[in-house]
């Protein structure tokens, strides 16, 4: 198996690194690195051989070597990372047959181990805390960008290696964008949607908290009611080897219910782990089973076009008669 993608290079190895590929056979293991890295790795890295890429080698003829030396006939690789062109050159050089494995490695990465989820839980509690830190200054006298700027100084003030994404921070009718972009306008009256995440050690958080600026009218408090209901009977849905599409339709019923079923197009969740969409799913469409250990989000919505949007999100620890729900931020409508 040859591995490329950031992400699974640190799940294999526990080394960070924006270059490099680790070959796996058998027997033995190969990291291959230029000298940017070569140092860190070596120090870094204990169950398989590092080695340089010299400035008169490339990574493709030096992998070939050791395919060959290894007497390795067929290779696996990421193919949901890897481009066509990237495809083609190893094709070319390589002596070994490609095969492409990435349910392989995204099967090993989708089941967390207890030291993999304590890891996500520090993760969570640093953004936890970051968005306390933010409330105090949620007003209508910052723009989205302004608030989404704070929050991300305040990730990595709090100790975060990054946020594992671009916030999304949209405020009265811009709440119905459920991946809207902040604004240079200011906060608006009506619902403020804050989803944003940590990274903390290679594992992803991420949350969504949907607050009111001002009094709520009836229909808002029924919409946030019908979200919450949802994201319980979604959340008392989940257990070790239940369809992804299951656990939707739970969610989903209730809203549809409601009458609210045209206003909800996404999933219901997604894995999450050292990327913040992983491979699996909850959703309409999906086939996926989903395994004791994997931890996925738990993110209903309503999203009325012009008018205003609600998403909740709480992060779930799938279990074998259950799920733990690791998030401990409180959900009832907060109004500013």
């Amino acid at each position: 198996m040859l591995v490329t993608g950031p992400a699974s290079r640190l799940f294999a190895t526990g080394f960070a690194s924006s270059a490099g590929a680790l070959l796996v056979s058998k027997s033995d293991a190969w990291f291959f690195v230029d000298s940017r890295y070569v140092e860190v790795a070596r120090n870094s890295i204990s169950d398989a051989h590092v080695l340089l890429i010299s400035k008169d080698e490339t990574f493709p003829g030096r992998i070939n070597g050791v395919l060959k030396s290894d007497g390795i006939s067929s290779v696996g690789f990421e193919d949901s990372i890897v481009s066509h062109a990237q495809f083609l050159e190893w094709k070319a050089e390589f002596e070994a047959e490609l095969t492409p494995a990435q349910k392989l490695i995204n099967s090993l990465r989708a089941v967390k181990s207890m030291e993999d989820l304590e890891g996500m839980k520090k993760a969570q509690r640093l953004a936890e805390k970051t968005f306390e830190e933010l409330l105090p200054l949620i007003s209508t006298d910052i723009t989205e960008k302004e608030l989404a700027a704070e929050l991300i100084y305040r990730i990595l003030k709090n100790g975060a290696d990054d946020k594992s994404f671009d916030p999304i921070v949209v405020s009265g009718t811009r709440s119905s964008l459920p991946h809207g972009v902040p604004t240079n306008e200011k906060i608006g009256k009506g619902f403020l949607t804050i989803d944003f995440g940590v990274k903390l050690n290679g594992w992803c958080s991420d949350t969504t908290r949907t607050l009111c600026v001002g009094k709520p009218d009836d229909e808002m408090i029924r919409i946030y009611d019908t979200v919450l209901e949802a994201q319980y009977a979604g959340i008392k849905a989940v257990r070790g080897g239940v369809k992804g599409r299951d656990v939707d339709g739970a969610a989903r019923s209730v809203i549809e219910t409601a009458g609210y079923g045209e206003y909800f197009g996404h999933g219901f969740g997604h894995s999450i782990g050292l990327e913040v969409h992983e491979s699996l799913r909850a959703s309409q469409i999906s086939e996926d089973i989903l395994p004791a250990g994997a931890v996925i989000s738990a993110e209903p919505g309503i999203y009325i076009p012009g008018k205003y949007g609600v998403r909740i999100e709480d992060i779930l620890f799938i279990t074998e008669s259950g799920c733990d729900n690791i998030t401990n931020l409180p959900k009832d409508l907060l109004v500013l």
